[in-house]
């Protein structure tokens, strides 16, 4: 159903059993997949690639121009995938020349004042708390918990299953499977529940305990210290994820285990 108090370009592909409610506005080249719901107050601006079953509530403005100066008017999209709860004034810039798509996975839980920037990356199955800033061209991974009130820098990764809590200013790359610390921004530990959570077994958790080991709570710098985990622990699919992450980082990896004063 679509109010007659909501405004549709009609160039716009709307779906089936979309819900467009009062005072939403969706614009021209406009993309809303099947069972949709688009709350009032909405903006879904031109370059929106919605998926099924998404919920866009109050005051989000999706698509939106990118907060970047180098932007120049250039064709790009912001591309959401299905079954996303997207709250209230939540935003999401499309892309630039950069990348040309600014794009967020599956069945993420969006919080109320989430900001994405252009060209970020967001997997699936996230949950982003309220008020957490992406700059651009950010990568986040499947599973990942970010709670509220953190901002990530421009450039930074964050792997799949990490967990950084709330109020972190995040300037380096964080790898997969573990837990940052917002007051020193240094490894905190494994993400052990939300890995349990995820059907991950107690075999992989403790390889993933005994890769971190060596990593983030020895003397050794990362790059010795990926060494000597190839050479002292089995290979495995989450060994091999970790080193691959840290070796692969453009931005530096977060501070080793620090000791709370």
């Amino acid at each position: 159903m679509i109010s007659p108090l909501a405004y549709v370009h009609p160039d716009a592909q709307i779906g089936n059993n979309v819900t467009v409610e009062p005072f939403a506005y969706i614009a021209g080249d406009v993309v809303i997949g099947d069972d949709c719901w688009i709350g009032p107050g909405a903006v879904i601006h031109d370059g929106a690639r919605i998926g099924k079953r998404c919920k866009i509530h109050t005051a989000a403005s999706i698509s939106c121009l990118p907060q970047d100066l180098k932007f120049v008017g250039e064709k790009t999209t912001a591309e959401i995938g299905d079954d996303n709860d997207i709250r209230e004034c939540v935003t999401i810039s499309r892309g630039t020349a950069s990348r040309g798509k600014t794009v967020v996975g599956n069945g993420n839980l969006l919080m109320a004042y989430v900001h994405v920037a252009h060209d970020d990356v967001v997997g699936s199955h996230c949950v982003i708390a309220n008020r957490v800033s992406l700059a651009g061209e950010v990568e986040v991974g499947d599973w990942v918990v970010i709670g509220g009130h953190a901002a990530v820098h421009q450039w930074c990764r964050i792997g799949d299953h990490a967990m950084i809590q709330g109020g972190a200013l995040v300037s380096k790359d964080v790898p997969p499977y573990i837990t940052l610390r917002s007051d020193t921004l240094s490894f905190a530990g494994v993400n052990k529940i939300g890995l349990s959570r995820r059907g991950f077994t107690p075999e992989q958790i403790e390889a993933i305990h005994n890769a971190c080991r060596l990593l983030f709570q020895s003397d050794m710098n990362y790059l010795h210290a990926c060494e000597e985990v190839e050479k002292q622990l089995p290979q495995s699919a989450e060994r091999d994820a970790l080193l691959q992450f840290i070796r692969s980082s453009q931005r530096g990896v977060i501070k080793p285990y620090t000791s709370a004063r």
